[in-house]
């Protein structure tokens, strides 16, 4: 049997540690209130809504399983994938119902949610949402370049070292034969890198071939989201610079055009005034033989 001395020491002592953690609990439950407004994390973000068709999983993943024991969950989602693809309208309808709901719902918690945010977290919240939306951008511009065959990029003369040596190199773990391929290539003087260095430049200059053909495709099939910046402001100056050539050329046109009916105009008028003349020269001649005439036939009048 311990001593009394012993035992009261005891629990003297597990009486303050129970004071020591209540008082604990005490304060932190204090300040979690004060946290949670300060908090921007996804936590306490409003979750999204849910779709029609992770209701309809819900609803049919614990049937499936059971009327397929022993199948991986993997085959029942695609069971229940090929299940929904064939529902009609109305058998979706209740699950679509079910996900407006939450959509809506979704629109007062976000609401309330942006409400309580200082100007300073909503600008950080903002960020965040710009960066992530940028990065998937990012990563669906990359798919789509490399499933329309975009060429690889230019390697460097390290990197053609390392993959002609890498086999050979020493080390069992990637890091320990990538370091000493680091530290035999930083012992290589000029000459014995001269080689990898040509290869590089070699392969700089495939690159900028392979690539100028790539875009050059990619602006003819409409797809210019997915060429360099400097190509396409480079590509809209060419643009702006046909169009304003083009432009120049019909203005041309049109002026050339206004010159020569300018000129047949005064063509034609010069014709008229040269008709008008002649007619009025003609008729002089004729106005004067008449009066010669009138004038021979006179004497003999007074004879008769």
């Amino acid at each position: 049997m311990a001593p009394f001395g012993l035992i009261s020491v005891g629990n003297a002592l597990v009486r303050s540690l129970g004071l020591f953690s209540s008082a604990a609990t005490l304060r932190c439950s204090s300040i979690a209130p004060a946290l949670k407004l300060f908090c921007t994390s996804a936590e306490s973000r409003p979750k999204s809504p849910i779709s029609a068709y992770s209701y309809y999983m819900k609803a049919q993943f614990g049937d499936f399983k059971r009327q397929y024991p022993g199948t991986t969950q993997v085959d029942i989602v695609k069971k229940i994938a090929q299940q929904w693809n064939i529902l009609t309208p109305e058998q979706k309808r209740p699950f679509e119902e079910l996900s407006s709901a939450s959509k809506e719902q979704y629109k007062v918690n976000l609401k309330n949610y942006m409400e309580q945010l200082t100007p300073a977290q909503a600008k950080a919240l903002e960020e965040k949402k710009r960066q992530k939306t940028a990065k998937r951008n990012s990563i669906r511009k990359k798919r789509e370049q490399n499933s329309l065959g975009k060429p690889k990029g230019c390697r460097t003369a390290f990197n053609i070292f390392m993959a002609e040596h890498f086999e050979e190199a020493k080390g069992n773990t990637l890091p320990d034969k990538m370091r000493n391929l680091q530290e035999t290539w930083k012992s290589f003087d000029a000459s014995q890198k001269q080689v990898y260095v040509q290869l590089a430049e070699d392969d700089k200059v495939r690159y900028k071939n392979e690539i100028k053909v790539w875009e050059e495709h990619m602006s003819e099939l409409g797809k210019e989201h997915l060429i360099r910046k400097k190509v396409q402001k480079k590509t809209a100056v060419k643009k702006d610079s046909k169009k304003k050539a083009k432009v120049k050329k019909s203005t041309a046109k049109g002026r050339t055009a206004k010159g020569s009916t300018a000129k047949g105009r005064t063509a034609k008028g010069s014709t008229a005034k040269g008709s008008t003349e002649k007619g009025s020269t003609v008729k002089e001649s004729t106005a004067k033989e008449s009066t010669v005439k009138g004038k021979a036939g006179r004497p003999a009048a007074k004879r008769a």
